[in-house]
């Protein structure tokens, strides 16, 4: 019956008819109040939420759509705070700190970005996120924002412009509006900066505060670059416009917001602030996000020590992720000294002292913040390598809580918090009349347990219930992917679910090796088991209506010798049904 329901919602609204839904009997999260209420059941209508009750004082009209709540509970819709489309999470979105450009053009990469952008946001509704706020992309993006928002089944994307930058990589130079930073070395640079972004109507503008060098030349040089950081954001603020600012020393930070800064993209990592710096971005009223994962998720993937868990695997975009296994591969190549001894110098003891050090610093500095009345939005910086988009957001709010937030503040810095940054406090961010029905309604107590988060029955976004199950596009090759992906992180949950129940596995042309779904994991988990440098590199890739055919080179089960092969995989129903191995 409940499917029933939805399907009839989701064809009303096509037809240009918003359903009125019922959620009835449901455990609201009050994040104003910082409390749970039970036994309410809330009438939205047309988008917006116009009614809450206790469910004793509602009566449901008979053949109305109704969402039964009973037992879970209901959050208001979250957001990601800080992300870059223009990234894709994967090993070759920054040329600038991993050149490998040789294997994969960084056009490629720009071109992927471009056409996967809408899949992107379907991964983060999926994941209940939805809001995200993109501080830093570049002209491309801002008219693709623009084309993909009449569509109401996908997250609201708040973005700024190209970062005004008083640093600009080389690789990123040249590239028109696909161009993600613009140097400015002087004020008249900044405003011109903020004057040709506005045609392509931001909703903030971004600067990148970089300083390089010694600690002494940092802050001689961020003194020097003032006047860049003053103009720009005079001429954002004479345009209405906020301004989030990338600084990630202290002194860069406060610079900063003495000039008027409204959002600070990541937390302080070089210093343990004061409580005066505190004070400040009180008394400024200044929004911090932290970001305590993106920098780790570098070091790890250079050092090949990343993991995905299965969450991971099987929520974010394979292809992205997959993409984060080809270092192993990779070693054989031309670029092998390079990728050998960033290996050898991210695992070693100096490389483990510093993160540690600089985490250290980013938590306890968190705790100071919050405690000190610092407004906290969380957000992942999702999209630069080994940062997925859309999964990489629960990793973050485990480790805000591991900073020693609690899980109100948590889920305060998730929803209602980020609607702030913007002024858009009073159209989302929590479950009150009048507000639009962006909802998340969950099937156990995310305040009792983060990773209850993960645990999504309904995505409600401008008022349409929708299935997180059908929510992201999954293509054929996706879901081909998708096995590799966990095939190679040895993960046998994440490796088995593109599989039918009833899939068959033959030698190639009809020998049968294997059917079912449980004949495979017991084969496989002692496969993996045994094999612990096991690594499959797709050589060459070929799709044919609901046939995959995959030209496999296999590491890892064979001492110093690859097994060359192909797999055929043929799908039905959105599963793989049969698989043909030919060695």
């Amino acid at each position: 019956m409940k499917k029933f329901q939805i399907a009839l919602a989701i064809i009303l609204c096509f037809n240009g008819i918003r359903a009125q839904v019922y959620i009835q009997n449901v455990t609201i999260a009050d994040v104003i109040h910082k409390k749970m209420i039970p036994a309410q059941t809330i009438i939205i209508n047309n988008g917006k939420i116009t009614k809450i009750k206790p469910s004793k004082q509602i009566k449901i009209p008979q053949n109305s759509h109704v969402i039964n709540g009973e037992g879970k509970y209901l959050i208001p819709g979250m957001t990601d705070s800080h992300i870059h489309f223009f990234q894709s999470g994967g090993l070759y979105t920054r040329p600038d700190a991993l050149d490998l450009r040789k294997h994969v053009p960084y056009e490629e990469e720009i071109s992927w970005g471009h056409h996967n952008m809408e899949n992107l946001l379907q991964y983060y509704l999926k994941a209940g996120i939805t809001s995200v706020i993109d501080p830093g992309a570049t002209y491309h993006f801002l008219l693709l924002r623009d084309s993909l928002k009449r569509n109401e089944r996908l997250p609201s994307v708040y973005m700024s412009g190209p970062l005004i930058t008083t640093y600009e990589p080389e690789v990123f130079k040249n590239l028109n509006k696909d161009e993600p930073f613009k140097l400015a070395l002087t004020a008249e640079d900044a405003r011109k900066w903020v004057q040709e972004q506005l045609p392509y109507k931001p909703d903030f503008i971004k600067i990148w505060y970089i300083v390089l060098g010694d600690a002494k030349k940092k802050k001689e040089e961020a003194q020097k670059l003032e006047p860049v950081i003053k103009a720009t954001i005079e001429e954002a603020h004479k345009n209405n416009l906020k301004v989030a600012v990338h600084a990630t020393e202290r002194f860069t930070a406060e610079t900063a917001v003495m000039n008027g800064a409204n959002y600070l993209v990541h937390n302080i990592e070089d210093e343990v602030v004061s409580d005066d710096f505190v004070k400040l971005l009180q008394s400024k009223k200044v929004i911090l996000c932290p970001t305590l994962t993106v920098m780790d998720n570098y070091y790890d993937t250079y050092a090949q020590k990343k993991h995905y868990n299965t969450y991971e695997l099987e929520h974010s975009n394979p292809k992205s992720i997959g993409s984060m296994y080809d270092l192993k591969h990779l070693e054989d190549t031309s670029d092998s000294a390079m990728i050998k001894k960033y290996k050898l110098r991210f695992n070693s003891p100096q490389i483990k002292a510093y993160t540690s050090k600089t985490d250290s610093i980013r938590r306890i500095n968190l705790k100071k913040l919050t405690d000190g009345g610092v407004t906290i939005a969380a957000g992942t910086d999702a999209g630069n390598i080994g940062t997925q988009h859309g999964t990489s957001f629960i990793t973050e709010l485990k480790a805000m809580k591991e900073s020693g937030m609690n899980s109100w503040q948590i889920l305060q810095s998730a929803t209602i918090n980020p609607a702030k940054i913007l002024n858009k406090e009073a159209q989302y961010g929590s479950i009150e009349e009048g507000k639009v029905a962006d909802l998340i309604l969950l099937n156990a107590n995310p305040i009792e347990n983060l990773e209850n988060l993960t645990q999504i029955d309904t995505v409600i976004k401008n008022g349409q219930p929708l299935n997180p199950n059908t929510i992201a596009e999954t293509t054929n090759e996706m879901l081909v992917q998708q096995q590799v992906n966990g095939y190679n992180a040895r993960n046998i949950d994440a490796f088995l679910e593109p599989y039918a129940e009833d899939v068959e596995l033959y030698s190639f042309p009809s020998k049968l090796l294997s059917k079912g779904k449980e004949a495979m994991r017991k084969s496989y988990e002692k496969f993996f088991a045994d094999h612990p440098d096991l690594h499959c590199e797709v050589r060459q890739r070929i799709t044919n209506l609901n046939t995959i055919i995959d030209r496999e080179s296999v590491s890892g089960v064979k001492p110093d010798k690859k097994i060359e092969a192909t797999a055929i995989y043929e799908i039905k129903n959105n599963k793989i049904a049969k698989v043909y191995f030919l060695y």
